[in-house]
């Protein structure tokens, strides 16, 4: 019988999360989307949206947040992710900008940070799980980056037409 952790709280489920952005100009319309993968179930779960005035990083971010969103309970995940803006900021720079009041230092100053309210939702969503990070090289061949940069330039597509 296996003993539960110390905390007293049932083991956290491994699961993956692949993410992508697009936009057409920077801004211009965009998309996002996530797979959400869960290992030893086997289950996988795709979703997409979109903005018609974004950026790029913009959507990088809202990837992370819905995927993260999505999870049903705290959760071993790994970001597979493109973006080493959205890697190294969880992993390196929140903590800073979070001390400086969501502010980024620039020289002796400092500066509003760009796209602080997303920041903010995923530091509340980073706090929830036990999140790691690993970039893949964008438009490389692995299937499930080129699967969700497919998705989210869908998405920025409709806006184009609309």
């Amino acid at each position: 019988m296996r003993e539960p952790p110390e905390d007293g709280h049932a083991p956290r489920a491994a699961v993956t999360l692949f993410t992508d952005g697009a936009c057409s100009g920077n801004p211009g319309p965009g998309g996002w989307a996530y797979i959400l993968r869960h290992p030893a179930s086997g289950k996988e779960k795709e979703q997409a949206g979109g903005a018609e005035l974004t950026t790029n990083n913009q959507m990088e971010l809202t990837a992370v947040i819905e995927g993260l969103k999505a999870l049903t309970a705290p959760a071993k995940v790994t970001v597979v992710t493109d973006s080493t803006y959205v890697a190294k900021g969880c992993r390196e720079w929140l903590p800073g900008w979070k001390r400086n009041g969501w502010r980024r230092k620039e020289g002796r100053r400092f500066k509003p940070l760009k796209n602080s309210e997303l920041w903010q939702a995923i530091d509340e969503l980073l706090a929830r799980h036990e999140v790691r990070f690993s970039i893949v090289k964008g438009h490389s061949g692995h299937p499930e980056n080129e699967r969700c940069d497919e998705l989210a330039v869908a998405e920025a597509e409709k806006f184009k037409r609309q």
